[in-house]
C-alpha cells in the first residue's frame, strides 16, 4: 500500500512540474516578443540590404546584351555617321582611303586584309579586315581568334558614312571542336543570349564582348582620324 501511495505522489509531483514549466511571468512574455520582433526586424532588413545592393550593383555585361548587335535584313551590321563641317565628299574619300591603307599594314592584320573596291565617282571605298582578335594572353597560353569584316565608307560633303558587316569568325581551326563561325549564327542575340536576355551564353559570350568593342574602338578612331585630317 505504501508503495502505491509512493508511486501515485511520484506521478502527481511530475504532472504539477511539466504544468509549471508552462507558467510564465508578463514581464518574461514581454521580453521574448520584443526579441522575437526584433530579430524578425533584422532580418527584413537584411534582406532589403541584399534587394539594394543586388540593384545597385552594375552588370559588367550590360553594354553587350539587347540591341548591342543589331541586324539589318538578317545580318550583323553597324553602321555610324561622323560629322565633317567643311570638308567635301572628295576631301572625305582621300582621308577614307589613307585611313584603310594605314589599318590594313598594322602588325596586327592577316593575310587578304586590303582595301577591295573603291567608286571614285560616288566617293565610296569598301575594305575586307582580316585581323587577330585576342580574348587572353599569358606567359604559356594565348587564347585569339581571327576576326573578319568588311568596312564600308560613304562619302558625302560634310560626313561620312562607315558600316561595319559581313563579319565572321574562324578559332582554333587546328584544333577538333574549332571552326568557322557567322556572326549570324553565333554572337547575334538569338544564340548569344539567355531567353530574358539578361545574360549572355558562355561560348560565344567572349566574341560578342570583343567583337562590340572592336567596333566602338574602330568607330571612334576613325571619327578622330577623319577629324583630324
Amino acid at each position: 500500500m505504501n508503495k502505491r501511495i509512493a508511486f501515485c505522489f511520484l506521478i502527481g509531483l511530475s504532472v504539477q512540474m511539466s504544468a509549471q514549466n508552462v507558467w510564465e511571468s508578463p514581464e518574461s512574455l514581454n521580453k521574448k516578443e520584443v526579441v522575437a520582433e526584433d530579430n524578425k526586424q533584422k532580418d527584413n532588413e537584411t534582406e532589403e540590404k541584399t534587394k539594394k545592393q543586388k540593384a545597385e550593383k552594375p552588370n559588367p555585361d550590360a553594354k553587350y546584351l539587347e540591341g548591342a548587335v543589331p541586324e539589318v535584313n538578317g545580318m550583323v551590321e553597324w553602321s555610324t555617321q561622323i560629322k565633317a563641317p567643311g570638308k567635301s565628299a572628295q576631301q572625305l574619300y582621300d582621308i577614307s582611303l589613307e585611313y584603310l591603307k594605314e589599318l590594313t599594314s598594322r602588325e596586327n592584320q592577316l593575310e587578304g586584309s586590303k582595301i577591295a573596291l573603291v567608286n571614285r565617282n560616288e566617293h565610296k571605298v569598301v575594305a575586307t579586315i582580316k585581323e587577330w582578335i585576342i580574348f587572353k594572353k599569358q606567359v604559356m597560353s594565348l587564347d585569339r581568334t581571327k576576326l573578319n569584316y568588311a568596312l564600308m565608307f560613304e562619302c558625302q560633303d560634310n560626313s561620312v558614312t562607315v558600316t561595319m558587316n559581313r563579319i565572321s569568325f574562324k578559332y582554333e581551326e587546328e584544333r577538333e571542336g574549332g571552326g568557322y563561325y557567322k556572326a549570324e549564327e553565333w554572337i547575334a542575340d538569338k544564340y548569344a543570349l539567355n531567353k530574358k536576355k539578361t545574360k549572355l551564353i558562355p561560348g560565344s559570350a567572349k566574341f560578342r564582348r570583343k567583337t562590340v568593342d572592336r567596333k566602338d574602338e574602330l568607330f571612334k578612331e576613325i571619327e578622330e582620324y577623319i577629324n583630324k585630317r
